[in-house]
């Protein structure tokens, strides 16, 4: 799998979604995770280059990049 999300780590901070190069990220509005927040998701994680970015500016560790 390239990309893995921890849903449960995400606080909704937004900032994956803005560096995204892929633009395959986005806030998931229609559910809420453990802490209350709506998390992060992926519209189709295969399109993903695993550049690491979302990896890189996410400040709770929500992303695992690579296989």
């Amino acid at each position: 799998m390239k990309l893995r999300i921890e849903y449960d780590k995400c606080k909704s901070c937004g900032l994956c979604v803005e560096v995204c190069p892929k633009k395959i990220l986005y806030i998931d509005r229609s559910r809420i995770n453990k802490k209350g927040y709506n998390p992060v998701d992926a519209k189709d994680v295969n399109a993903c280059i695993e550049c690491g970015s979302c990896y890189k500016i996410c400040p709770d560790i929500v992303f695992e990049v690579g296989e």
